[in-house]
């Protein structure tokens, strides 16, 4: 079965086009209101832990190393990742984010491990 995940900034505006929307950040986006995110739910269990997080620090020369580490919280986290696997399945969803690097963040990841990739 092929499943539609998109990942977009919490930053942009939602389009209907996204499908359910999910936050997956340990933390609010910065300066965004609740009512205007539009999200289905507030995934924060699926974020890298905060050491995760800090060592990387957004660098792209610890991108494959981080790739690595997140996948491997990640699989620790099956659970957590059952009602975004599940709402993939029935249609599309985007996994909102809020790190200014488009490339080289956490949703990034998450998007590639639903998708089996």
């Amino acid at each position: 079965m092929t499943m539609t995940v998109k990942i977009k900034r919490a930053y942009e505006k939602p389009a209907r086009a996204d499908g359910k929307r999910f936050l997956i950040d340990a933390l609010w986006p910065r300066g965004v209101k609740k009512e205007d995110l539009k999200i289905e739910a507030w995934l924060k269990e699926l974020a890298p832990s905060t050491e995760l997080r800090q060592w990387f620090h957004h660098d792209p020369a610890k991108w494959q190393e981080f790739q690595e580490r997140y996948r491997r919280e990640l699989r620790a986290k099956k659970d957590a990742l059952e009602p975004l696997r599940q709402a993939a399945q029935r249609g599309t969803v985007t996994i909102v984010y809020s790190a200014r690097d488009e490339e080289h963040n956490n949703a990034v990841v998450l998007q590639r491990v639903l998708e089996g990739k």
